[in-house]
């Protein structure tokens, strides 16, 4: 039987403008989109066309100059920062092409870092840590220090550390774009999976390649969608 979609987020009419020295900078212009509770989606598009601008506003991580954002049928682009940060760090994991990985951390302090910020019981903790690196195949390098690991090991632990809170939400930005490519196809198969057991991802990519493991592309160009192929 197949799976009854329903709507995780919904863009209504969103423009994102910067302005700098009195230039006005139109990163978003009028995007109306809506990705499905349990979709996995890639963002395309050439250098500068606001695919990691989109990311950020669907990380909440940015705010967007007019229209509205609606996540699980919350209006989260009129809340408070201190909501929207409440709700990013229980409900959106994040995967970045640098790793982002604090390097006085060890793997496992690494991965359990958004679930202390979340005042999460030790032994919770301890347990999703623990299931987080298993599924990711780091077990082994739990104490290991980010320096001791290849670009694929990092970019395992920043997936786990993504993950480790059971977020409704995943959102990667060029997760493979320091991997050479059997790490960036360990990458993708590890999101695919992650898919599988029911977040929903969302992934900007320039690879080709990548995109095609996507149950729908979006392109943009300057700002606009383009096409949102299902």
């Amino acid at each position: 039987m197949a799976k009854d979609y329903v709507a995780l987020l919904h863009l209504e009419r969103v423009s994102k403008i910067f302005l700098t020295d009195e230039v006005e900078t139109h990163a978003l212009s009028d995007i109306s989109l809506q990705i499905m509770d349990g979709e996995f989606v890639t963002i395309s598009g050439p250098s500068g066309c606001g695919k990691s601008t989109l990311l950020t506003i669907l990380g909440l991580l940015d705010t967007v100059s007019s229209g509205f954002y609606f996540l699980q049928g919350r209006a989260v682009s009129t809340m408070s920062r201190a909501a929207r940060a409440a709700i990013r760090n229980r409900e959106i994991g994040f995967i970045f092409q640098s790793f982002n990985l604090l390097p006085e951390m060890t793997v496992s302090e690494n991965v359990a870092l958004p679930l202390t910020l979340r005042q999460m019981p030790s032994s919770e903790r301890e347990d999703r840590v623990q299931l987080a690196l298993e599924r990711v195949g780091m077990t082994n390098r739990a104490r290991h220090y980010p320096r001791q690991l290849s670009g694929g090991q990092q970019q395992r632990v920043a997936v786990a550390r993504a993950v480790a809170g059971g977020p409704s939400l995943v959102l990667a930005d060029e997760p493979t774009g320091n991997l050479d490519s059997a790490n960036g196809a360990a990458v993708i198969e590890l999101l695919q999976a992650i898919n599988s057991a029911g977040s929903t991802i969302c992934m900007v990519t320039h690879d080709p390649r990548y995109a095609g493991f996507a149950s729908r592309k979006i392109d943009l160009l300057d700002g606009r969608l383009t096409s949102r192929t299902a």
